[in-house]
C-alpha cells in the first residue's frame, strides 16, 4: 500500500516534468523552424495589410490622374458626363476586384491574370497574356509614368516652355534605374518608399481637393452647374464614351496588381480582400473630387489646353506656393513607378517558373531574396519603350489590352465555377457581378475597336504575335541539343553574374491545384 502511493506520487511528479519536457521541445522545434524558415531561399513574406493597400492605392494613383483628365473630357464631350465616367469607371473597378479577390483566395500564386488563366484555360491563353505584358502593357505604363514624372520635375524649371524632350527621357531613364537598383537591393525598402510615397500622393491630392471645396465654397462653380456641365463640345457618341472610359481606365489600371504578389502576402485569405474593399472605393472618391476640384477653377478649354493639368491647377490658386504641386505630382508619379516595378518584375518572375519565359527570370539572389533578372527585363524593356512612342497613343494601347485581360480572366471565374464547383472558395461573390462586369467589358472593347480600329487592331496583333513564339519557345520539345546548351550556358552566365539561384518551396504554403513544371522540380 505504502508503495502504491510512493509511486503514485512519482507518477505525480514526473508528470508535469514529461509536460514541462515537451514544452521545451515543442519550443525547441518551432524556433528550428523558424530558423530554417529565414535562412530558405524563397520570396519572403513581408507585405502586411497596410502594405498590401499602399500597393493597390499606389499603383492605382501614379500619373493616370494628372494625364487622363484631359483624355476623358476630350471624348466625353462635357464636364458632367467626364464626371460620370469617372465614377462609373471606379464602379467597374470595384466589380472588378470581388472577382479577383475570389480568384487570388482560391488560387493562391503570384503572377495575377497571368496564373489564373494559365490555370484556367491552359498554357496559351496564358502566355498570350504574359507576352503582351511583357512586350508592351507594362513597360508602355512605367515609361508613360516615368515620362509624366520627369515632366513634372523639370517644369519649374522651364516655366514658359516644355522641357527638352533630351532631358525628359534622361531623367526618367535614371529614375527607373534607381528604383530597379532598390528593388533588386531589398523587399522591404520597396515596401517602405511604396508606404511612404503613398501616403505622399494622397497629401497632394487632398490639397487640390481642400483648394477647389474652397473655391467651391466661394461660388467659384459655374463649370459644375446642371446647365452648363452637360453642354457637349460635340454630339456624343457611344464610340466616343467608350474611349473616355478608355481613358479613365489608364487612371484606374493596377487595382488587380496586388494579385501579382499574393505569395509575399502575410496572411493573404484575410489581406488580400481586405486591401482591395478598402483601396478602390477610396480611390474612386478621391478621382472624383479631384476632377471636381480642377473644374471649380479651370474652364473646359483650360484644361483642354494644359499638358499638365495639375501645375495649371496649382499656377492659377497657390500663387507663389504654385511651386508644390509639380513637386507632389512627381513624387506621386516616383511611387507609382516603384510599384509597376515591384509588382511586374513578379510577373516576369511567375511566368518563367511555369515555363513559359527563360529560367533564369524564376531566380532571387541568394541574400536579398529578390527577382532580380525579372526586375533587371522590366527595367531594360521600359528603357527601350521610353524611346519610342507618344504618351496618348501608348495609353490607348494599354487600356485596351488591359481590359481585354480583365474580361478574359474574369470570364475564367464563371469557368472554374463550372468546370470545379466543389472547389474550396473562401470568397465567393455573387454571380451577378462577374456577369455585370463582362457586359460592359463587352460592349467597351466592340465600340472601341469601332471607334479606334487601328489602335485598338495593333492591340491584337501585338497580342497574336505571341502564338508562334508560344508553339517554338515553350510547345517545341526536340529542340536542337545545341540550342539547350546554348540556353544553360547563357543561364549559368546570368546566375553568377546576378548572384541568384531557383527558390526553395515553402512547406507551410498552401499546395498549388497543379503540379510546377517538371524541370524546376529537378532543379
Amino acid at each position: 500500500m505504502c508503495f502504491r502511493k510512493h509511486l503514485d506520487r512519482t507518477e505525480a511528479i514526473r508528470k508535469p516534468i514529461c509536460k514541462a519536457e515537451e514544452m521545451e521541445d515543442k519550443k525547441k522545434r518551432k524556433k528550428n523552424e523558424d530558423s530554417s524558415n529565414s535562412d530558405r531561399v524563397t520570396l519572403k513574406k513581408e507585405i502586411g495589410l497596410l502594405s498590401a493597400c499602399a500597393i493597390i492605392i499606389g499603383n492605382i494613383i501614379g500619373s493616370g490622374i494628372f494625364i487622363s483628365p484631359k483624355g476623358v473630357l476630350e471624348h466625353a464631350g462635357s464636364v458632367g458626363l467626364s464626371l460620370i465616367v469617372w465614377v462609373c469607371g471606379g464602379g467597374i473597378c470595384t466589380l472588378g476586384s470581388m472577382c479577383y479577390a475570389e480568384l487570388g483566395v482560391t488560387i493562391p500564386k503570384s503572377g495575377g491574370d497571368y496564373s489564373y488563366v494559365t490555370e484556367i484555360f491552359g498554357g496559351l491563353v496564358g502566355f498570350l497574356l504574359l507576352w503582351s505584358a511583357v512586350l508592351i502593357m507594362y513597360p508602355t505604363t512605367l515609361a508613360v509614368i516615368a515620362l509624366t514624372f520627369s515632366n513634372y520635375v523639370l517644369q519649374p524649371a522651364f516655366q514658359n516652355c516644355f522641357p527638352p524632350f533630351i532631358a525628359t527621357k534622361l531623367l526618367a531613364t535614371i529614375c527607373v534605374l534607381f528604383l530597379t537598383w532598390v528593388n533588386c537591393s531589398s523587399v522591404r525598402w520597396a515596401t517602405r518608399i511604396q508606404d511612404i510615397f503613398t501616403i505622399g500622393k494622397l497629401l497632394a491630392l487632398v490639397l487640390i481637393i481642400i483648394v477647389g471645396l474652397v473655391q467651391i465654397s466661394k461660388g467659384h462653380y459655374d463649370a459644375l452647374r446642371p446647365s452648363v456641365a452637360f453642354e457637349f463640345s460635340q454630339d456624343p457618341s457611344v464610340g466616343q464614351i467608350a474611349l473616355a472610359f478608355l481613358q479613365a481606365s489608364f487612371a484606374y489600371s493596377g487595382w488587380n496588381f496586388l494579385n501579382y504578389v499574393t505569395e509575399e502576402v502575410v496572411e493573404p485569405r484575410k489581406n488580400l480582400p481586405r486591401a482591395i474593399y478598402i483601396s478602390i472605393p477610396l480611390v474612386t472618391l478621391v478621382y472624383t473630387m479631384t476632377n471636381i476640384a480642377y473644374f471649380s477653377s479651370m474652364t473646359p478649354e483650360e484644361l483642354l489646353s494644359s499638358n499638365a493639368v495639375a501645375v495649371t491647377f496649382g499656377e492659377k490658386l497657390l500663387g507663389m506656393f504654385s511651386w508644390v504641386m509639380p513637386i507632389s505630382v512627381a513624387l506621386s508619379t516616383f511611387g507609382g513607378i516603384n510599384g509597376y516595378l515591384f509588382t511586374s518584375s513578379r510577373l516576369c518572375f511567375s511566368g518563367a517558373r511555369e515555363g513559359h519565359l527563360p529560367y533564369l527570370l524564376a531566380m532571387i539572389h541568394l541574400k536579398n531574396c529578390t527577382p532580380i533578372p525579372a526586375l533587371l527585363l522590366c527595367c531594360i524593356a521600359t528603357v527601350v519603350i521610353l524611346c519610342i512612342g507618344e504618351t496618348h497613343n501608348l495609353i490607348n494601347y494599354v487600356s485596351f489590352i488591359n481590359y481585354l485581360s480583365y474580361g478574359v480572366t474574369i470570364a475564367g471565374l464563371l469557368y472554374l465555377r463550372k468546370k470545379r464547383p466543389n472547389l474550396a472558395r473562401p470568397i465567393k461573390v455573387n454571380l451577378l457581378i462577374p456577369i455585370s462586369y463582362l457586359i460592359f467589358w463587352a460592349v467597351l472593347l466592340g465600340f472601341s475597336l469601332y471607334s479606334e480600329p487601328v489602335v485598338c487592331g495593333l492591340g491584337m496583333v501585338i497580342m497574336l504575335t505571341g502564338v508562334p513564339v508560344y508553339f517554338v519557345g515553350v510547345q517545341w520539345k526536340e529542340k536542337p541539343k545545341w540550342l539547350y546548351r546554348l540556353v544553360e550556358k547563357l543561364t549559368y552566365k546570368g546566375q553568377k553574374v546576378c548572384y541568384v539561384v531557383f527558390p526553395q518551396d515553402d512547406p507551410s504554403e498552401t499546395e498549388p491545384l497543379t503540379a510546377k513544371p517538371e524541370q524546376l522540380l529537378h532543379s
